[in-house]
């Protein structure tokens, strides 16, 4: 391994694939609902010989295709871009000049901010089918004159990821690891359902598209009264991201200018 002192000698660049998913008001039981790909870039660097800082960029999507109360019948479809920053403890002896452990298990914990923006389809009258936004058409009455307490939802939100992992060193400058991590958050609308039905007359009335916002807010067979449950606000929906990821030294990949810099 790179002397300790050394930055990127101490660094790795880490690519990652795997898949998200999401556990709300839509998929209330199943922490492996429906599974989205989802891939992240990331660096690592060691603190000492348990302790690495990482920072990671990751995209996927996260879904609930097929409502877990069926008579709701509601849907939901989320692509999601996370940045975060969380600090890794490594169970064994495993960084630079740590040469007695090839493998170790690790947690990780630390704090993020994600983007989304739930969507669901819709059919217009005339059979054409089309994803559409669900923030704007207000499903829940927010920023209407009945329920002026609830605020249209912010697609910019922060979470606290957190997870274990498994890493293996397959050669100075190449490791591997598995990882499983949860990320809380402090949103109730990851799927655009939280509190109660509104009823259509409201958001025909005051919503911009409001036939379209009423379509999406209540697709029960039979239509529900305003003040009927439509989600549980009592708990923030959650997300989690699964990876398999690849660990190259940064020495390995930009030591070549390193030593240029010396022959200059």
């Amino acid at each position: 391994m790179a002397q300790h002192g050394d930055l990127m000698g101490r660094s790795e660049l880490l690519f990652a694939g795997g898949g998200m998913t999401y556990l709300g008001d839509l998929n209330e039981q199943s922490a492996f609902g429906e599974v989205n790909a989802a891939g992240s870039l990331g660096v690592r660097t060691w603190l000492d010989n348990r302790w690495a800082l990482r920072g990671t960029v990751a995209y996927g999507a996260i879904s609930a295709m097929h409502d877990c109360i069926e008579a709701r019948n509601l849907s939901f479809r989320s692509n999601l871009f996370e940045a975060s920053l969380v600090v890794e403890f490594t169970f064994r002896p495993y960084g630079p000049g740590a040469t007695e452990s090839p493998w170790t298990p690790y947690l990780f914990g630390g704090v993020g901010v994600f983007h989304f923006n739930p969507k669901t389809k819709y059919t217009s009258f005339d059979g054409t089918e089309q994803w559409v936004e669900l923030q704007p058409l207000c499903t829940e009455g927010q920023g209407t004159t009945l329920y002026p307490e609830r605020r249209p939802y912010r697609l910019i939100q922060t979470a606290m990821p957190f997870g274990v992992g498994v890493r293996w060193r397959v050669s100075k400058s190449l490791s591997l690891a598995v990882e499983y991590g949860f990320r809380k958050t402090w949103t109730d609308y990851l799927d655009d359902v939280s509190t109660t039905y509104v009823g259509s007359e409201l958001l025909a009335a005051q919503v911009s598209d409001g036939v379209m916002a009423a379509q999406v807010a209540d697709r029960s067979s039979e239509p529900n009264a305003p003040g009927i449950k439509r989600g549980d606000d009592s708990l923030d929906d959650w997300y989690s991201y699964f990876n398999l990821s690849v660990g190259i030294n940064l020495n390995t990949l930009f030591g070549w200018m390193k030593s240029k810099k010396c022959r200059n």
